[in-house]
């Protein structure tokens, strides 16, 4: 199963969105899963406050993990997946994303009452998950 369909997956079984992100990619990079989980376990919802997709914090963790010894790197692959995530998407902030704010419960219910969770969040950790894998393959 490739990387993006695994992530999404997890998302699917109840994992967040950055749980699944990160953890997919974590033990290639010697993480393991069950420290991927906790470590992604406050990064969902956009850090539970609508802001930066947790799909996105999750591919972020993951170039961390790889490229984290190196600043510029970092530099370099963060404002590329961004860029690309922007580009695929129209934005990276979860609020924007879903056109509500998750971050209060008129928001939640909004969002559940359009399926957004079932049926575009999955196509968000998708995204992440298929950009991070092309940027560490680059």
């Amino acid at each position: 199963m490739s990387k993006v369909n695994e992530a999404v997956k997890l998302f699917e079984s109840g994992h967040l969105c950055s749980q699944a992100v990160f953890e997919v990619f974590s033990e290639d990079l010697g993480l393991a899963s069950s420290e991927a989980f906790k470590i992604g376990a406050c990064f969902g919802s956009g850090m539970r406050k609508g802001e930066v997709c947790g799909a996105c914090t999750g591919a972020l963790m993951v170039l961390g993990l790889k490229y984290g010894e190196n600043k510029a790197k970092c530099d370099e692959v963060s404002n590329k997946f961004f860029d690309e995530f922007k580009k695929e998407n129209g934005s990276y902030l979860c609020r924007d994303l879903l056109k509500c704010d998750i971050s209060t419960p008129e928001g939640v219910q909004y969002a559940r009452d359009n399926n957004l969770f079932k049926e575009f969040c999955p196509k968000m950790v998708a995204s992440a998950a298929e950009i991070a894998e092309k940027i560490m393959d680059d």
